[in-house]
């Protein structure tokens, strides 16, 4: 057993969405979550000003004694997880592989879509990943450059969120029966997302996907939490308004939420 907390990274409020289902998978787990909001998107940005940004956020999970860190964020996971999980003695966890896999065993007719950040597409990662498992599938990306913005500002049930998904998902409209959300802040967005790709695509969360290899490397490292530790402290941190960070955490996970901003 190992009463230590799970930390979570990601560019904003988007690794929120993980969180969400590591609460409902992993009930006992106690949470710390950094979230770099100030500097959000991480998407458009070099991939070296990417990976120096990780690594801040890494070392500030380090700081708070966590047993376990999780990469919250696909463009984090598609520049900087192979470096890192290479430099620390504790486990890392990316979302990219998960979500892939996922896909590939929902698609009925091969053509599997992926949206993701500018840098998430532009690094190909999650193709390679399909068709490396799963060579003979059919797979087609979008980037989705305008949707961390609508998440990040709270408008992602705004009649703006609306027009901005039809509009951008247009290429990708009858064209694949199964769509990795390859973001973790679009979950924030799917009843449009699903709206316009139609009620019978499959969307991919791929952050959820992920805590199901939280939950295996926890039991595989014999490090789960105690059940009968009595209390839990989550920890929630941004880089930017605090105010604006709890008033998404707080409707999306519905509990009470008191982060405080740090500067990096």
């Amino acid at each position: 057993m190992d009463n230590r907390p799970i930390g979570f990274l990601d560019s904003g409020v988007g690794g929120l969405t993980v969180v969400k289902e590591l609460m409902r998978q992993l009930p006992d787990e106690e949470v710390v979550y950094i979230g770099d909001s100030r500097r959000a998107p991480y998407g458009p940005r070099p991939s070296s000003q990417i990976r120096q940004f990780t690594w801040e956020l890494v070392n500030f999970l380090l700081s708070k004694n966590v047993k376990l860190i999780v990469f919250a964020c696909n463009t984090a996971t598609a520049v900087a997880w192979e470096e890192v999980k290479k430099e620390l003695d504790i486990p890392v966890l990316g979302v990219i592989l998960p979500g892939a896999s996922a896909a590939i065993k929902a698609t009925n007719n091969g053509h599997i879509g992926i949206i993701g950040t500018a840098m998430t597409v532009k690094s190909d990662i999650y193709r390679q990943k399909v068709q490396l498992l799963s060579p003979d599938l059919q797979v087609m990306s979008l980037a989705c450059p305008k949707f961390v913005p609508l998440v990040e500002s709270n408008e992602s049930a705004s009649s703006v969120a609306k027009k901005v998904v039809y509009e951008t998902l247009k290429p990708m409209v009858n064209q694949v029966d199964t769509l990795i959300l390859g973001c973790t802040h679009y979950p924030l967005l799917r009843p449009i997302i699903q709206n316009v790709m139609g009620q019978t695509v499959k969307l991919i969360d791929s952050g959820a996907e992920c805590v199901r290899d939280i939950s295996v490397l926890l039991n595989y490292f014999e490090i789960n939490r105690e059940r009968t530790t009595l209390s839990k402290r989550h920890q929630f941190f941004t880089t930017a308004s605090s105010q604006a960070f709890d008033d998404i955490a707080q409707s999306w996970l519905n509990i009470p939420i008191k982060s405080r901003t740090i500067r990096l």
